[in-house]
């Protein structure tokens, strides 16, 4: 996701939201399943048409033969919707675990074809310069929102400040810590407040969006999510397309001059503030992702 995430729907989305919506209509000349080659026109939902990757990104497809058209959207809310219902064709906005969201609760089948970037949430501390030096029984605070909660236990894990008893999961709460095995104790704040609260607790998961408010700067960080971890992957962000489209050739080239064009991944560190970790997970494993975490949201209706 981007690093902007301000509420549950919101934290599950990928990218800064500033634009206004526009309209969709449904493209008629890329079309599904194998796809074609050259002179297509693909129709493409974001949300922040504005950022710096999106215009080298628009001219290599170009130049590849591809028309690319962004369709902007006004609300993280929409894309999928319009995906779902053919009037865009791919949409590139959100992780792994909104999307999962999205197809439980709407019967959908989207799918994840290419991985774009991660956005690390960040421990941060006025108390203390490295992690290791947080002691034992010390109180680490975390959003009270429960994907942003669910994320940052799952960052103090991989700091090795606490242990879940699920392993964690994206549905992790303060009921899954298991206080015996763990360095710190959690309490859980209202990630507005957090900035301010900073000073009463030995560290803090900070919202990206709030990182600023508390005068720090994301290089200020001693712990976030490592890309490498497992439970980092559903936070994964990436391009969805309906699941008969899943193998279309022309998508799947859109996808790879995201991943490797010099101007676009220089605009997508640029839009992020050089907060994004570029990705180029293998599909399956998105796959994979997807398949789980939907499974682990219907394990905890």
């Amino acid at each position: 996701m981007s690093r902007r995430t301000t509420s549950v729907l919101a934290a599950l989305a990928a990218v800064p939201l500033f634009v206004a919506l526009a309209g969709c209509a449904t493209s008629t000349d890329a079309g599904s399943g194998d796809g074609g080659s050259g002179n297509e026109t693909v129709k493409i939902g974001v949300v922040g048409k504005g950022d710096a990757q999106w215009a080298p990104f628009v001219e290599a497809a170009a130049e590849e033969g591809i028309t690319v058209e962004l369709v902007d959207f006004g609300s993280y809310e929409q894309p999928n919707p319009a995906l779902t219902e053919g009037e865009i064709d791919l949409n590139q906005f959100q992780h792994i675990v909104y999307l999962a969201e999205y197809n439980n609760a709407s019967g959908s089948d989207l799918t994840p074809i290419g991985s774009t970037a991660i956005y690390p949430l960040g421990l941060y501390s006025t108390k203390y310069d490295d992690v290791d030096d947080i002691k034992k029984g010390d109180t680490v605070a975390v959003p009270d929102d429960a994907s942003n909660q669910a994320r940052a236990l799952n960052v103090l894990q991989q700091a090795g400040l606490l242990e879940l008893k699920s392993g964690g999961t994206p549905y992790s709460d303060l009921a899954d810590i298991d206080a015996d095995k763990s360095k710190v104790k959690v309490t859980a704040l209202e990630g507005a407040l957090i900035p301010t609260s900073l000073p009463d607790v030995a560290a803090a998961i900070i919202n990206n969006d709030f990182v600023e408010d508390a005068g720090l700067t994301f290089d200020d960080a001693i712990a976030q999510d490592d890309p490498e971890d497992p439970n980092a992957l559903p936070y994964v962000n990436i391009f969805a397309a309906r699941a008969e489209d899943a193998d279309n050739e022309t998508y799947l080239k859109l996808v790879e001059i995201f991943q490797t064009n010099e101007d676009v991944q220089a605009g997508l560190m640029e839009s992020s503030g050089d907060t994004a970790v570029p990705l180029q997970t293998p599909v399956e494993d998105l796959v994979a992702s997807l398949e789980k975490v939907q499974k682990d949201a219907d394990a905890e209706k």
